[in-house]
């Protein structure tokens, strides 16, 4: 009988990317389906990366830029998939 074992895979690591928001440089950890995922919410509103994540800071009470993309990201898929009346 073949000896099965599950193998574990590591959790997908955030990737680092820098961003200049007016005066300051920052950087932004997030794994790779939310950098995707930010980049074609930008292109359909026809927005720059950097102009969607800097009001995304402007508009959100997180205070940590990485939560509020990615609270921004599923909200923005959300409201998509619910029906509109």
């Amino acid at each position: 009988m073949p000896n099965y074992t599950k193998v574990k895979r590591a959790p997908p690591r955030p990737t680092k990317r820098s961003i200049q928001l007016g005066e300051l440089k920052t950087s932004i950890a997030l794994e790779d389906a939310f950098w995707d995922a930010l980049r074609e919410i930008a292109i359909e509103r026809e927005l720059s990366v950097r102009s969607l994540v800097a009001a995304i800071r402007a508009d959100s009470r997180q205070p940590n830029l990485s939560s509020a993309i990615r609270v921004f990201v599923l909200r923005h898929y959300v409201y998509q998939c619910k029906p509109q009346v």
